[in-house]
């Protein structure tokens, strides 16, 4: 088994949807995993470390996990057949350790929120891994619509900049944005840093 990270989530223009780039820990290899946009806005959540005001779906399951005082111990994406990637969750409590069929996008999600490792099978990143350079072409970095950020924070008196970025925000996290949520919390981040700098 090879152990991989989340790289990125890039937009992927043929899917309609987003490619989750792997990255092998300890190579250059990139696994792409096309998912949809929730699950790709859940796996974004959980990168960016977002916490929400009420569980999302992924956050439930693993609060049940908790209260049943069962862990995740890790993630295989074990399988490719047919276009399909398919992954198991290793589940592990006092009566032992079962292995549970999910979806990939699913199954990253929750190894993200409870810090467990991720791995490929070998026989999956032969087949479907792409090189360093291939990985430019497989999804492209687009900026999530209804963003409108200024480009230069000078442009704006910066209270007022900050004041647009903060609305901004609440209303994507109101409307369940929460891809867009997370670029905006990174620029009220990076903004706070500099202006104190």
């Amino acid at each position: 088994m090879i152990q991989v990270q989340v790289e990125k989530i890039s937009f992927y223009p043929p899917s309609k949807g987003y490619a989750v780039l792997l990255k092998e820990a300890m190579g250059s290899r990139f696994l792409p995993v096309i998912v949809g946009s929730f699950e790709a806005q859940s796996i974004a959540l959980a990168l960016e470390e977002v916490q929400m005001p009420r569980p999302m779906t992924h956050d439930l399951f693993c609060n049940i996990l908790d209260e049943l005082d069962v862990e995740i111990g890790e993630v295989v994406i074990s399988e490719l057949a047919e276009g399909t990637f398919f992954s198991k969750i290793s589940l592990e409590s006092q009566l032992g350790t079962r292995e549970i069929d999910a979806r990939p996008s699913d199954a990253i999600a929750l190894a993200l929120r409870v810090g467990a490792p991720i791995y490929v099978s070998e026989s999956v990143m032969d087949e479907a891994s792409v090189s360093e350079l291939a990985n430019k072409d497989v999804g492209q970095e687009e900026k999530p619509a209804g963003i409108d950020t200024p480009s230069k924070p000078d442009s704006l008196p910066p209270h007022e900049y900050l004041k647009k970025l903060e609305d901004q925000l609440d209303r994507a996290v109101d409307s369940e944005e929460y891809e867009k949520a997370a670029e905006l919390r990174d620029k009220i981040k990076k903004f706070h840093t500099q202006t104190s700098s």
